[in-house]
């Protein structure tokens, strides 16, 4: 792979440059240092030009900051909140369109939190404060939805875009109904990954992916 890449896709061609080659169990990704979302075009647009179906591109969007407001009163909805953010929480400056309302969830202890997007302008000021939503202070906190695959337990991509199944149990090929490895032959591929590419760091690999106290 390492040859590979330089050969058709060189930094002199597309005047950027790859930094690390991260090999896991399935795949192999490319991770580069790119400083414009124009050079990200431009390396992808290298890759498809040069290595054809061969190598696949994946450009990631740029990520819009999410927030979550926790512990919102039951008479805040998707269609008030921004009003009334704005009209009780006049310290803050809080401009009509910075902040867009995604969903509401509640939690195992009956309280509902709000998920919206903002500006990452108006997303700093928010988590260094407490906001007033009716009569109730509400903590707010940066919301993060990790992307997991459950066909290999891999993480940053889904079920649509993996290559292959793993066992999330002893990492075999195949599906978890279908392994027959006993307690002791458990091997979590997220932390053998981890321990591949940080040999120094002391882990345990002895578990399956899907123990919520693994540390990967």
């Amino acid at each position: 792979m390492h040859t590979y890449i330089d050969t058709y896709i060189h930094n002199t061609y597309i005047h950027t440059y790859i930094h690390t080659y991260i090999h896991t169990y399935i795949h192999t990704y490319i991770h580069t240092y790119i400083h414009t979302y124009i050079q990200m075009e431009l390396l992808g647009e290298g890759i498809r030009e040069r290595c054809g179906e061969e190598r696949e591109t994946n450009i990631q969007k740029l990520r819009i900051p999410r927030l979550v407001i926790l512990n919102i009163p039951s008479e805040i909805n998707m269609e008030n909140v921004e009003e009334t953010l704005i009209n009780q929480n006049t310290q803050i400056n809080i401009r009509e369109g910075t902040i867009l309302p995604k969903f509401i969830y509640t939690t195992k202890r009956g309280t509902q939190n709000l998920v919206a997007e903002v500006t990452p302008k108006l997303g700093k000021k928010l988590q260094q404060i407490k906001v007033k939503l009716g009569w109730t202070i509400c903590g707010v906190d940066e919301y993060v939805s990790v992307k997991r695959c459950y066909r290999c337990s891999s993480f940053n991509h889904n079920h649509r875009e993996c290559k292959g199944e793993v066992c999330p149990q002893c990492r075999g090929n195949h599906s978890l109904k279908q392994c027959t490895a006993a307690p002791t032959e458990y091997k979590c591929i997220n932390c053998m990954v981890y321990k591949k590419h940080h040999p120094t760091t002391q882990i345990v690999t002895a578990h399956t992916s899907l123990d919520k106290k693994a540390p990967v």
